[in-house]
């Protein structure tokens, strides 16, 4: 910008170098000077003015023509009434963007809804029960006015399918009733104080995809076991996520790396599945008692292995679901005859087996073995895909090992107890 020598610029510095650095949007400034008061009124009677610039706060100001009269009567100094409307009009102005701004029809200034539903956590069973109850004033998604809305439930950190449950659809209404419970199995109590319930209400639409109403995030360790909380909340628009474009070059750095961590701490804790075992020692029969069928092939005493269900498994397939089986082994296993497999189950996340199988094993030999227990999804005609597994014995740790310690003690008597499957199984290697 060329300036001539002797000309003034008709601008201040301040007004030249301001910019708007409140974060978000950019909003409509109608006078930027309002960033930078004026001079006190005090400090301005000894200046002469102008009659320009004597006119100009009193056409301005709401009083202005008698104001303007006096001015011009005391010599061209500007009163402090002037000076104050100057004043007045910066405020008034700043007042009046303020509410043309916050009174815009957006959907932040919109009623999403509420959402009634209860919360019960089971401890003997593991198992968390949302009970979605009813909705009311929902927003209209549709050309009638109305809605079709229905309720997704999403464990969160979690994978997407495995963690979803979802609720009937109610046709044609703002005020939705449901009354129908979702549970979740195989939750534990780490679980319930690191993962956070996130409930979601969507519109069903046929022809083009489902819509998204409004959600609610609750932290599972507001919910104490074995007693039920009831929850009535506002919807809410899900959390923005960070933009890097409105920062500055450090910020957009620090941001790049704080999504990588998020990332990778996402990853870390995304988890394989739940395995739900129930481990029995049966001790040896007497030769006195008689017994017969199935009794009669383990009356020599064993372990007795019990594969119940799977929760939450990964997703192996391209449709978003698996093909689960579950092997089991006795290791040390040098004959090879330890290998137990089950039914293949299609299309699931979350399987039920409900199979059983035998180890016919002294006591004394079963403190050397270990139980090694896999989870597999099936592909025809190609090898299949390892999921996860675990491994119960006497070199285990935390719940394994204290799993495999009350089955010894505990004979005759079956010990139930989900535990958590991991990509690798310690000191083996995992084939098919």
């Amino acid at each position: 910008m060329t300036v001539r020598k002797g000309k003034r610029l008709a601008i201040s510095i301040q007004e030249h170098m301001a910019i708007d650095v409140c974060p978000g949007p950019i909003r409509p400034i109608r006078q930027i000077s309002a960033y930078f008061p004026r001079l006190s009124p005090t400090s301005s009677f000894s200046e002469p003015l102008s009659p320009n610039q004597a006119a100009a706060p009193t056409s301005l100001s709401p009083g202005g023509a008698g104001q303007g009269g006096a001015a011009g009567g005391g010599g061209g100094l500007l009163s402090p009434a002037a000076a104050g409307g100057g004043g007045s009009l910066s405020a008034m102005s700043s007042m009046d963007t303020s509410i043309e701004i916050d009174s815009c029809d957006s959907d932040d200034n919109t009623s999403l809804g509420t959402l009634e539903f209860d919360l019960l956590y089971e401890k003997a069973t593991s198992s968390l029960h949302c009970t979605v109850l009813r909705a009311k004033g929902l927003k209209p998604m549709d050309f009638n006015g109305l809605a079709d809305p229905y309720v997704k439930l999403h464990l969160l950190p979690g994978a997407c399918k495995a963690n979803k449950l979802k609720t009937k659809i109610v046709r044609n209404t703002l005020n939705p009733v449901w009354n129908e419970t979702l549970t979740y199995c195989g939750i534990t109590e780490e679980d319930m104080y690191r993962k956070t319930l996130r409930v979601s209400v969507c519109d069903e639409d046929k022809l083009t995809h489902n819509e998204f109403i409004g959600e609610s995030r609750v932290a599972l360790r507001r919910v104490k076991p074995d007693q039920t909380k009831h929850f009535n909340i506002c919807l809410e628009h899900p959390p923005p996520l960070p933009s890097p474009t409105a920062m500055s070059t450090a910020l957009r750095g620090i941001s790049c790396y704080l999504r990588e961590w998020e990332t990778e701490q996402q990853r870390s804790l995304e988890e394989r599945g739940r395995l739900l075992l129930c481990l029995q020692y049966l001790p040896p029969v007497s030769e006195d008692e008689d017994v017969k069928g199935e009794a009669k092939e383990r009356a020599r005493g064993g372990l007795c292995v019990g594969v119940k269900r799977c929760a939450h498994l990964a997703a192996m397939d391209v449709n978003g679901y698996s093909d689960p089986y579950v092997k089991t082994y006795l290791k040390p296993d040098v004959q090879k005859k330890s290998k137990h497999k089950t039914a293949v189950i299609k299309k699931t996340l979350n399987p039920e087996f409900n199979e059983e199988f035998f180890y016919e094993i002294s006591f004394s030999e079963l403190a050397t073995k270990t139980l090694e227990v896999t989870v597999w999804d099936y592909d025809l005609g190609r090898s299949n895909d390892f999921i996860g597994g675990v491994s119960l014995g006497c070199h285990s740790q935390g719940e394994t090992l204290q799993h495999w310690i009350d089955c010894l003690k505990n004979k005759g008597k079956k010990v139930e107890r989900w535990h958590t499957l991991t990509n690798e199984l310690p000191g083996s290697s995992v084939q098919e």
